[in-house]
């Protein structure tokens, strides 16, 4: 469960940086609406996409699985219109830039914060 939580709050802090990162394609009024809108995000990535992925999956093939670029642009912006007008994104390519800025910076912060909310020791993979 705190796993869980801690994810939510990187994915929160994730969409908080892009805003602030891309102000002109995405945009968050407060804390409260990034958290809600981590919240939706997640719903719609756990409930919706994997339905959208398998429909797709010919398109995906086709294009050697470029296609899921758009689709994970589709599930951003699905998310901004759930989550309300505290979260807000501007066009296809603000919901293309906004989901992969989003996903590298909860990649980054997931790297550097293990479950348990602390700092991991990063690994350079260097051996003697």
């Amino acid at each position: 469960m705190r796993g869980l939580l801690i994810r939510w709050i990187i994915t929160a802090l994730a969409l908080w940086l892009t805003a602030t990162i891309v102000p002109s394609l995405v945009t968050i009024k407060n804390a409260g609406a990034a958290i809600l809108a981590a919240l939706v995000l997640g719903l719609v990535n756990a409930i919706v996409r994997p339905i959208l992925l398998l429909l797709t999956l010919p398109f995906t093939i086709v294009t050697l699985g470029l296609f899921i670029f758009i689709l994970n642009a589709a599930m951003f912006g699905l998310a901004a219109l759930i989550a309300g007008p505290g979260f807000q994104v501007h066009g296809f390519w603000g919901a293309l830039v906004g989901s992969l800025l989003v996903s590298l910076i909860s990649l980054v912060l997931n790297m550097i914060v293990g479950e348990t909310g602390k700092a991991k020791k990063l690994d350079s993979g260097y051996t003697k």
